[in-house]
């Protein structure tokens, strides 16, 4: 499954305190410039995002996921936040 690849993926190189995927794809099915990717919702909080820019936190992540973003990911969504923010 997709979803549990990203979410390994991920564990393997951040250091995350809490994690959310949710998978979109039904809701895409007719698009017909797909390239049949799934269509993912992120949403992770870690510490490892002190002091980096938005930018650089979807770059980080972008990076981790570089392989899958060019077949089986299509579109992803991404919320990055540290802790002390995911809690304002």
């Amino acid at each position: 499954m997709l979803k549990n690849k990203i979410l390994k993926l991920l564990h393997s190189k951040i250091n995350i305190y809490k994690i959310s995927i949710d998978d979109l794809t039904k809701q895409h099915e007719n698009h017909n410039k797909s390239n049949n990717g799934g269509h993912f919702k992120l949403h992770i909080v870690s510490n490892d995002f002190q002091n980096t820019s938005l930018l650089n936190r979807h770059k980080m992540i972008y990076n981790i996921l570089n392989n899958m973003m060019k077949n089986e990911i299509h579109a992803l969504s991404i919320k990055s936040q540290t802790i002390n923010e995911s809690k304002k």
